[in-house]
């Protein structure tokens, strides 16, 4: 029979076995052994242990304020200007502004943020998802405030909440904290809407813890 040019298909070929997929990363345990007992010591870690930076260009900022404050204030990280003193630029005189404004003596606030250093275009969720929302968390626990606010959206999971659920309080060790989320403070320069916003949900907010 003439043959026609066109070799058999072969027979028997095996598919080709899919090649695994990478294991996920495993959690970080950034807080160590012997988490810090003190917020003296939470300090010197923030500024020292290795892991808790993703950004290398820019220097470790401290949070201010003391344990028991009547308001913690949370912010994703320090200011790009930021060298002693956290949010010594526009973000922090805006702050200033805004606490001033609810009747509040700076003093009596904390102010940090969830990383010690500037960090452009921060992924929050892959960040707490590797340990840094324990460090948060512990850090809350050590200031044990009476009330937080968390400047951010994507702080939602550095406070331990999951999904699209509106964080409404932090429950950590047994201690419930009340707690709101707003927009980024740079959001709110930007975009003065976002303000009024802000002020709707704050006074609807106090008014109910």
């Amino acid at each position: 029979m003439p043959q026609s040019g066109v070799a058999p298909a072969p027979r028997n070929i095996k598919p080709l076995a899919l090649a695994p997929e990478p294991a996920a990363a495993p959690r970080r345990n950034l807080l160590g052994d012997s988490p810090p007992a003190d917020l003296a010591a939470f300090h010197t870690f923030w500024m020292q242990a290795p892991g808790l930076s993703p950004s290398t260009g820019f220097a470790r900022v401290p949070p201010r304020g003391d344990a028991g404050a009547a308001l913690m204030v949370l912010v994703p990280a320090p200011e790009a200007g930021d060298g002693e003193t956290l949010l010594s630029g526009p973000e922090g005189r805006l702050l200033a502004n805004i606490i001033a404004a609810m009747g509040l003596d700076e003093s009596r606030v904390y102010i940090a943020a969830t990383l010690p250093s500037h960090t452009p275009m921060a992924d929050l969720a892959a960040l707490a998802a590797d340990g840094m929302d324990a460090v948060t968390m512990h850090h809350v626990s050590l200031v044990a405030p009476q009330r937080l606010l968390a400047f951010g959206a994507g702080l939602g999971p550095m406070l331990g909440a999951s999904g699209d659920h509106a964080l409404r309080e932090i429950n950590h060790a047994g201690v419930k904290t009340p707690a709101m989320v707003s927009e980024t403070l740079s959001a709110m320069m930007d975009m003065p809407r976002l303000k009024a916003r802000f002020w709707r949900r704050w006074m609807e907010w106090s008014a109910t813890v």
